[in-house]
């Protein structure tokens, strides 16, 4: 099957502005801005099942629909703030696939009604965004965009923006207080965004990997999109694997292939042919899976994921072995999210930091009521944080202490 998002493996140079638009490229843009209505493109993509790829997976047409049309102007923000342990997936369709992505962000301004749209990248990502400026401009010269795009009253400017290296920012409302020059920490919600979002205006935010399949959807239907994939979860995704597998990297897949398959079929298997222990299909911020078979020939969609207690997410699937303890995992996120907290609610910041008093004591000396200490600390901070930071730092500790008791029995 040709590639969707990670087109560069198909086409080489695709990065380059004459090779896009030889393949096809600007075209779904075009034809969107004069000879389709914003709430058409809206209808397609919605009808097309495509869901958010930055974690939540929400209808992307559903969102693009939840905008106020009677408080004007709006915003698209594009979420490049790529901070996720073990996801790395953005960036490379940003580096080698940016006119699909840049297309992508122009016509769900187009839908939406924007005439500025934000890239807002990790500040890590500096010289992504230097490369995306210069691809931008590429785009401003051959008049896609700018004022007045194809001889219409459309207009569009799209600004590339750098956080400071916050994980918080990942967070979609601290990420348009960024923007805006303030504090990178979440807002109370609601307001949600498409009501109340950059400068108190409507916007919509979505993921680069989201971004970029609407071009394509535009351009080959939405019964196209639908065809490949599960019911519940149309397309295509593009997961990063990485831990103890023999190739990881990113693979593109359509929904409905099994770990077994993205694991074993394209990592290649386990590092030296150990057993395979445990999963993270969601980065650092996941649930922990015992990989038994039930798990390893379980669908990869949005759905049949929640079945094993966890979340798809952003798919940064993470593999250990049976030679990786679990409490060295959740010593090290629990680390993590200590250090990524913004500290503005008190069961984050408060619980994140006993978390790691007690991860500490472990790692020298196992004793029981230090384990239960810690799975009770990290019970009480689910369902109490301002955002999804806190109950992400409790995932794989309260998951890992249940699955993986034997992990934390005294030396």
């Amino acid at each position: 099957m040709a590639y969707i998002l990670l087109r560069q493996r198909d086409i080489p140079d695709i990065n380059q502005f004459d090779v896009y638009k030889k393949n096809g490229g600007f075209q779904a843009f075009k034809n969107a801005v004069t000879k389709m209505k914003p709430e058409d493109v809206t209808n397609v993509v919605k009808a097309s099942g495509l869901r958010g790829r930055g974690g939540a997976g929400f209808p992307t047409g559903m969102k693009w629909l939840f905008m106020d049309n009677k408080n004007w102007p709006h915003y698209v923000v594009a979420n490049a703030d790529e901070s996720e342990p073990g996801t790395f997936k953005d960036r490379e369709i940003m580096e080698q696939n940016p006119f699909q992505f840049l297309e992508g962000v122009a016509l769900c301004s187009y839908a939406v009604g924007a005439k500025a749209a934000y890239v807002y990248l990790r500040g890590e990502f500096w010289h992504v965004a230097a490369f995306l400026d210069r691809k931008i401009a590429e785009m401003e010269e051959a008049g896609i965009l700018g004022d007045k795009l194809f001889g219409t009253d459309t207009s569009l400017h799209i600004y590339t923006h750098l956080g400071a290296g916050a994980y918080i920012c990942g967070e979609e409302t601290a990420m348009l207080e960024s923007i805006e020059g303030k504090r990178g920490q979440p807002r109370v919600r609601p307001p949600f965004p498409p009501s109340f979002g950059l400068y108190g205006k409507p916007t919509v935010v979505n993921n680069v990997e989201t971004l970029t399949n609407v071009p394509l959807i535009l351009a080959n239907g939405a019964d196209w999109y639908k065809s490949m994939g599960t019911a519940d979860s149309a397309g295509v995704k593009v997961f990063s694997l990485s831990g103890r597998v023999k190739k990881p990297g990113n693979y593109e897949l359509p929904f409905g292939k099994t770990f077994r398959d993205l694991i074993y079929g394209e990592g290649g298997g386990i590092i030296d042919d150990r057993p395979i222990k445990a999963i993270m299909p969601a980065g650092a911020s996941s649930s922990m899976i015992v990989a038994d078979d039930k798990a390893l020939d379980t669908v990869l969609d949005y759905a049949s994921v929640r079945t094993l207690g966890a979340d798809l997410g952003s798919a940064s699937v993470i593999v250990i072995d049976d030679t990786v303890s679990i409490e060295w995992i959740i010593n090290k996120t629990i680390h993590f999210f200590k250090h990524e907290s913004c500290g503005k609610c008190t069961p984050c910041r408060e619980g994140t930091y006993w978390m790691l008093s007690i991860i500490k004591r472990i790692e020298h000396d196992r004793k029981k009521e230090d384990v239960d200490l810690l799975y009770a600390v990290a019970k009480q901070m689910q369902g109490k944080c301002l955002c999804a930071l806190g109950e992400f730092a409790t995932m794989a500790v309260t998951t890992g202490i249940e699955h993986f008791p034997a992990d934390f029995k005294a030396k």
